[in-house]
């Protein structure tokens, strides 16, 4: 399973935004994480799509969480950025080649179908069951508070 580096990107963001007061420029996010404010903007646009972030316009613009830090899972943030698509998509290759089997003889999941299921079950059930919340009650979160508050 490959996970894009716009993920991790998109998940430090959804933590400084859940302690922020108020909007916090994509400019100002690009700072404080040290990466770039142009790849960075296109992943706050997908969690804006799917109604993780909002942008909000004017002097005091940048964006801020939709729902309380509890109510957003990782499991929301990667599908945001990366899709919802499953990491493994079976082929049938079992009714391919020398060794093919007919397509009657193919009516339940192979083995290899199924443990990838399973994994992909588990991985996104582990990632359902972690929030915004829970991730930032990890970090001591004093520097991050204070730096906000005066950028702010």
């Amino acid at each position: 399973m490959k996970i894009s580096g716009g993920v991790e990107w998109s998940l430090h963001c959804c933590v400084v935004l859940s302690q922020a007061e108020g909007p916090v420029p994509t400019a100002r996010l690009a700072d404080l994480h040290g990466v770039s404010k142009s790849y960075l903007a296109k992943h706050l646009q997908s969690l804006a799509r799917a109604g993780l972030v909002h942008p909000t316009e004017g002097r005091d613009g940048g964006y801020v969480l939709t729902r309380a830090p509890g109510d957003i899972t990782v499991l929301d943030v990667v599908q945001a950025v990366d899709g919802a698509a499953p990491a493994f998509r079976c082929t049938e290759i079992r009714q391919q080649g020398l060794l093919a089997a007919p397509p009657e003889q193919c009516t339940t999941p192979c083995g290899i179908a199924k443990v990838m299921a399973d994994a992909e079950r588990a991985w996104r059930d582990t990632l359902s069951g972690v929030t915004i919340a829970d991730l930032a009650a990890t970090l001591d979160v004093t520097v991050l508070k204070a730096t906000l508050a005066a950028s702010g």
